[in-house]
């Protein structure tokens, strides 16, 4: 994990504010994108939460490759890539 060096304080609410540089070089938009909450031992993990096909946006079904998921028409459209 590698540190980016800024840090937030925690508001009366609870929230944090994640930097706009942070959400630019992640693609976040705000009131678009949501995030998954993980906790690992003393560390809260937050990831972009991705339902939609990451090649084309499509919210069929699909599978997890890598942490992405994929749709099975982009798999095989992978597949036919050779």
């Amino acid at each position: 994990m590698k540190s980016t060096g800024m840090i937030r304080p925690v508001d009366k609410m609870g929230r944090v504010v994640i930097p706009k540089e942070l959400r630019a070089q992640l693609k976040v938009e705000n009131n678009r994108d949501c995030f998954e909450i993980f906790a690992d031992g003393d560390k809260i993990i937050l990831k972009k939460y991705q339902p939609t096909c990451v090649f084309c946006d499509s919210n069929g079904e699909s599978i997890k490759y890598c942490g992405y998921n994929v749709c099975k028409e982009c798999i095989e459209k992978m597949k036919n890539m050779e």
